[in-house]
């Protein structure tokens, strides 16, 4: 990831609804969520829910599939694993045994 992409994913996530959403699909995981599922559960109109997910795709951090009239949207690992891997480029100088305590926060315990 360059730094422009990593801008256009900041900026993105600046925003709180988006921020919510990406967060609500990396906790989805797999099966991902219908646009319908994602508006219900944050309480946002559909139509501005629409402008929200068009602005994080396009940022890289979510995608989507069609299944029938609907489409389902999943958060964009790869997308997330460039903005943190381009984040933590330089980290510590080096000195890896440094980042490994921010490393090990952001492993899943699952």
């Amino acid at each position: 990831m360059d730094k422009n992409n990593a801008l256009d994913a900041f900026a993105a996530l600046s925003q709180p609804t988006r921020l919510d959403v990406f967060r609500l699909l990396i906790k989805a995981g797999e099966p991902g969520m219908s646009a319908g599922e994602i508006s219900s559960t944050l309480d946002v109109r559909q139509n501005t829910m629409s402008a929200n997910l068009s602005i994080l795709s396009r940022a890289g951090l979510i995608r989507s599939t069609r299944e029938g009239r609907s489409i389902r949207y999943f958060a964009d690992m790869d997308g997330m694993r460039g903005l943190l891997a381009f984040l933590m480029e330089d980290c510590c100088g080096g000195q890896p045994e440094l980042c490994q305590p921010v490393i090990n926060e952001l492993a899943c315990s699952c």
